[in-house]
């Protein structure tokens, strides 16, 4: 029989086992928990996220484990506070019966006092995160020198983390007799490395593909425009009445906005991020776990030790920079064997990284269509007849209410009492999306994303993307959401904008005057704004830091070095070539905002030779006069 009782464990350990629900061992727990058993080995077990690895190497550990003798016996490290409480609460369940063992979680932002007494009472099993261990090992207060096991959970994400040093002089001060457990879902060359370093001849234990993401998760992928990001956010989640979900983000500001936008739009969210103090971290993840918190803004640091049960979606508001990260993210739904969906919301420039994910986990994704309005009305609606379907009853605390309900609605027929208990919900939803556009976009196509702004302004004049958007914010009055991506070149910008904006954009710089020179707008379209960007389909994964190459054996989204984008590396070299300025326009050093190369001898109805100017050649030549004129002042200002 394929159970627990068949696997060699303590009786009594089982016994906790089986109270806590679990009744059959996961494919992980299998293969672990015998070989862990049998014979004092190091050993590498990789597993998708999800599929128990807290109990794969947790149950084995607290069946070695000599609860009589009071010294450490047994380290496990991992890289959250999160995931450190998590692994501790779980193991104190599991040894619920197993008399006086003394589990003792030690992790930064809580009392290092009250930790310190803990320890010094005898601790058998120490979990720890390793920026506070290495602290308490420096002030002597953990002896490390008795250890039998240590366990490594998600060590590569305590590398990702900066934590090497702290591991090596951890690892440093323990036996080289112990038994070294590393468990994790991804193996990059670092983790490897570290297995190379302080294992010997371990035993490997793979389920599934390394890095594979797993099978009861479907993965989807929506294209919009990087302005209509939250618009996206918000109606997908209204499309999902009964989500209980977790919105990632890149950055901790980025997670806190999004939030604080979330709840201020009345949708019952919170956020998790390292800013927040460990007694905010504990009453967020409390309520989470609650389920009094419908939706959680998290950074990918908060993915690894959040283990809630029941999270239907988790959407992804930005790719993570590398994709191992992707792969925890969707890991924390469809856990202990239930489904669930990983949604991405992406523009049109990113569709090539889904591409790579997709590689790598092994998984297909599905492009999906946003809701339209009259699909999130219908699902709210629906949404709100399940409600009352369920909701309880309780007879006795309504009964002295009912007389005087009654009569208030006596005059109300049945079909009409219907319709005004669901028009309460359902009106409000109507209103709101009752001219929603239409969200989506060509995700084969980068042309797609409608007109820009442009401006005379870009890197020479001190902006950087951020500083652009204060400086757009600030002249135009307008939000934040109104703009999308920023392409900032040497002496000029094209910028994303909601298309019926933009006249009352121009309209605010109309005059506006920056150190003293004019600043223009006018607008661009597709066709200009996205050649300047050189975002052309050709360049692939080669622009922009696209691709995950970009960063060798780290897989990242960023960081890499466009090839077309040279100016934003300093100034602009100029857009006219002295050896060919009578020739007109020279791309070579320009940024690609024409369609084609200036087409000669194009003849007219009379007769005469006309030549196809690129867009904004006027304006350059108004702005510095001829290409000569405007290398040689920079040639002078070399000299001197």
């Amino acid at each position: 029989m394929n159970n627990f009782e068949t696997l060699g464990l303590h009786e009594f350990i089982v016994r906790a086992i089986l109270e806590l629900g679990f009744e059959t061992p996961t494919p992980i727990q299998q293969q672990s928990i015998p070989q862990l058993l049998k014979e004092r080995k190091d050993l590498i077990a990789l597993a998708q996220t999800g599929t128990g690895k807290t109990a794969a190497f947790g149950l084995p550990l607290l069946h070695l484990i000599d609860a009589n003798a009071r010294h450490t016996q047994a380290l496990i490290l991992a890289p959250t506070r999160e995931l450190c409480v998590q692994i501790c609460n779980d193991l104190v369940k599991f040894s619920k019966y197993m008399g006086h063992l003394n589990i003792v979680p030690v992790y930064g932002g809580a009392s290092i006092n009250d930790q310190i007494r803990a320890i010094k009472r005898g601790a058998q099993i120490i979990v720890a995160t390793p920026g506070r261990l290495n602290d308490m090992i420096n002030r002597n207060v953990v002896d490390l020198s008795h250890i039998q096991f240590s366990v490594l959970d998600e060590a590569d994400e305590m590398l990702n983390m900066g934590f090497k040093e702290e591991i090596d002089s951890i690892l440093d001060n323990t036996p080289e007799t112990k038994n070294t457990w590393l468990f994790s879902a991804t193996m990059p060359k670092e983790v490897r490395e570290i297995a190379r370093n302080y294992m010997f001849e371990p035993i490997e234990l793979t389920v599934g593909k390394k890095n594979q993401g797993a099978d009861n998760i479907e993965h989807i992928y929506y294209v919009v425009n990087a302005r209509d990001r939250y618009a996206a956010l918000k109606r997908l989640v209204d499309s999902h009445p009964d989500i209980f979900g977790i919105v990632f983000c890149r950055t901790k500001i980025e997670t806190q906005e999004i939030s604080e936008k979330l709840i201020k739009d009345g949708y019952n969210a919170d956020s998790l991020h390292g800013d927040l103090s460990q007694q905010q971290r504990d009453k967020v993840m409390g309520r989470y776990r609650d389920k009094s918190l419908q939706i959680l803004v998290a950074t990918d640091v908060a993915a690894r030790g959040i283990d809630v049960s029941d999270v239907t979606h988790v959407i992804n508001y930005q790719l993570p920079d590398e994709i191992e990260n992707y792969t925890h993210r969707s890991g924390r739904t469809a856990r202990a064997g239930k489904s669930g969906q990983s949604i991405v919301i992406i523009s049109p420039r990113d569709v090539s990284k889904i591409r790579q994910i997709e590689k790598v986990i092994n998984k297909q994704f599905t492009q999906g269509k946003v809701p339209s309005g009259v699909v999130v009305v219908e699902n709210q609606l629906m949404g709100l007849i399940k409600k009352l379907h369920k909701v309880e009853v309780n007879d006795a605390a309504i009964a002295k209410y009912l007389p005087g309900v009654n009569d208030e609605l006596a005059e109300l027929s049945k079909e009409e009492l219907i319709k005004r208990i669901v028009s309460i919900e359902f009106n409000r939803f109507l209103e709101y999306y009752r001219n929603a556009e239409d969200l989506n976009i060509d995700g084969n196509s980068r042309r797609s994303e409608g007109k820009k702004l442009f401006l005379n302004l870009g890197s020479v004049d001190g902006f950087d993307r951020a500083q652009m958007l204060s400086y757009l914010c600030t002249v135009t009055e307008l939000p934040k959401d109104t703009f999308g991506h920023i392409n900032i070149k040497g002496v000029y910008s094209f910028i994303d904008m909601t298309e019926n904006m933009i006249p009352a954009a121009l309209d605010k710089f109309n005059g506006e005057v920056f150190k003293g020179r004019k600043v223009r707008a006018d607008i661009s379209t597709n066709q200009g704004g996205n050649r300047s960007g050189g975002s052309s389909s050709r360049s692939g994964s080669r622009s922009g830091g696209n691709s995950y190459e970009d960063r060798g054996r780290n897989r990242s989204f960023g960081g890499g070095r466009s090839a077309y984008n040279r100016s934003d590396r300093g100034g602009d070299r100029g857009f006219y070539n002295d050896r060919n300025s009578d020739k007109g326009y020279d791309r070579s050093r320009s940024d690609r905002y024409a369609s084609d190369k200036p087409k000669r001898n194009n003849r007219t109805e009379s007769g005469n030779t006309e030549i196809n100017k690129p867009p904004y050649q006027d304006f350059f030549k108004s702005e510095f006069g001829d290409g000569k004129g405007f290398d040689k002042d920079k040639k002078r200002s070399r000299k001197k």
